[in-house]
């Protein structure tokens, strides 16, 4: 059986400035600032919203959250107003993993007022869904969201890549760094030996190889794009969050995951609003030489971990 991924474009080279042009959208609504937060509706991306939402200069600020159910949207813009955010509030569905709802979801944002920042918190862990959308979803969704913003990006412009402290889990070793080039072919070539690289493993490991795998490459795709912002005079940089009292890091505890916080210096799970306080500062106050790298935010977990906790985690997360 041959994996194909879904919705996959036909190559992953940044837009070029003609490209750009040809999807410049027409008249803009508003001057006011827009930052855009994938993921918005519920757990770390409704918390950053909340916080934007209530900055010093919020009135000048337009929140567009994007998710997968029109539903949650809706809620977590009601949960937002009701809060007594000063923020404009706009929502769009969108699936990260369809490169046509991204790029809708760009021009959206573009047409709304001055794209200033993305939060890219728009992912699934091994609890929500099978391997091959864990791929699609966290990897191929990280390559269309950067690409789409990154032709709209000017100067002092933010991405946030929220990544995973799951990227820093799996030895060198087993980590198919050589594999990510293959973006530079396409999508689809990355899913394809991502996909292989999965089916080594029994299909009841495949998710927990998945995941690792696909935040480890959120990270390197950091990295490998930061040049290409950097001519925009813009930066990119992806955040790794540990175990955070979210949904998915609930499923996730319940998975088994939350022996994580055995190793943590702080031996809690965060709360939302301690994430959402770092990506705020990052979009709103960051220098823009703060760029191409990663920001871990853990509890001190990967800092106090060996390689054999780390080989032993992996073993009681598949059992």
């Amino acid at each position: 059986m041959t994996a194909t991924a879904p919705h996959a474009a036909a190559s992953a080279t940044p837009d070029t400035s003609e490209h750009a042009k040809d999807r410049a959208p027409g008249h803009k609504t508003s001057c006011k600032d827009v930052y855009v937060i994938t993921g918005g509706s519920g757990g770390m991306g409704y918390a950053t919203a909340l916080q934007l939402g209530k900055s010093s200069n919020a009135e000048n600020i337009i929140l567009l959250i994007s998710g997968h159910s029109e539903v949650h949207l809706t809620e977590a813009a009601e949960g937002l107003a009701h809060a007594g955010i000063a923020a404009e509030i706009h929502t769009e569905v969108c699936d990260v993993a369809s490169p046509d709802d991204v790029l809708h979801l760009a021009d959206t944002a573009a047409r709304l007022g001055h794209v200033r920042g993305v939060i890219h918190t728009a992912g699934v862990s091994p609890s929500m869904d099978e391997y091959q959308q864990i791929l699609a979803t966290n990897s191929l969704g990280t390559i269309y969201v950067n690409r789409a913003f990154l032709s709209i990006a000017d100067e002092g412009f933010t991405m946030v890549n929220v990544s995973s402290m799951a990227a820093y889990m799996l030895p060198d070793a087993m980590l198919p760094t050589r594999v990510y080039k293959a973006v530079k072919i396409g999508p689809n070539a990355l899913f394809k030996k991502l996909d292989r690289r999965c089916r080594l493993l029994p299909p009841a490991m495949r998710a927990q190889m998945a995941y690792p795998i696909s935040k480890n490459f959120v990270n390197w795709y950091t990295r490998h794009l930061s040049g290409a912002y950097g001519e925009h005079g813009a930066h990119i940089v992806s955040v790794s969050p540990g175990s955070f009292d979210t949904t998915m890091g609930q499923l996730e505890k319940d998975a088994g995951a939350g022996a994580m916080v055995d190793f943590a210096a702080i031996k809690r799970f965060g709360d939302p609003s301690e994430v959402a306080t770092l990506l705020s500062w990052l979009v709103l106050e960051s220098p823009v030489y703060l760029t191409g790298t990663d920001i871990l935010i853990d509890g001190g977990v990967v800092a106090n971990m060996t390689l054999k906790d780390m080989m032993s985690a992996g073993k009681s997360s598949v059992h």
